[in-house]
């Protein structure tokens, strides 16, 4: 199915020169000086290479149809995700490289959604933001509430994010899975 370029999100699944590709980060960039585009991070799915392609906000590209199943996440077992699907109870192993550096926002019994083209699983789409820990960064400094500046953190999954000045190491903060940002802080 034909789709605007501008359309694209993580978790699609598009073929592009004639190969299946997972979409996994995309950034639309736009210029001083000239007209809009799309910067998109990808994996084949068949052979796991990334790459980045660029693409103006009116090209199109071909989304492929993939079949959604609702999942749970129970643990991981090496280099493996292990997936539980809630129809029918079946362990479904994923290859923790399908979801790159998004892998780390899996929590222990999260559901997620799997696209599934042909019954194998292509990729996992998460929950559009997760509750974390900040377990390090710069303590809070008075007055310094006003300032728009961001201050660098490291969340409980090891991943580094900036986070507003008046947050303190211990906070639970909420965290946008499509672009590891911050949200706001996490509701008691």
């Amino acid at each position: 199915m034909k789709q605007n370029a501008n359309l694209i999100r993580p978790g699609w699944v598009i073929e592009h020169n004639g190969r299946q590709w997972s979409v996994i980060k995309i950034n639309l960039v736009q210029p001083g000086k000239g007209g809009a585009f799309i910067q998109v991070e990808m994996r084949d799915v068949d052979t796991g290479t990334k790459t980045n392609e660029r693409w103006r906000t009116a090209d199109t590209v071909e989304k492929l149809m993939s079949e959604e199943r609702d999942c749970q996440y129970l643990y991981t077992e090496g280099e493996a995700l292990i997936f539980m699907n809630t129809e029918n109870y079946d362990q479904i192993s994923i290859p923790a490289s399908v979801m790159g550096e998004s892998a780390g926002f899996l929590q222990d019994n999260m559901m997620v959604t799997v696209n599934f083209i042909e019954d194998r699983p292509i990729s996992v789409n998460l929950p559009p933001s997760v509750v974390m820990e900040v377990v390090e960064c710069e303590p809070v400094v008075k007055g310094q509430t006003v300032t728009s500046s961001y201050k660098p953190a490291k969340l409980e999954n090891g991943m580094r994010i900036t986070i507003p000045p008046f947050i303190a190491q211990g906070e639970k903060i909420v965290v946008s899975t499509a672009d590891c940002t911050y949200v706001e802080r996490a509701k008691n």
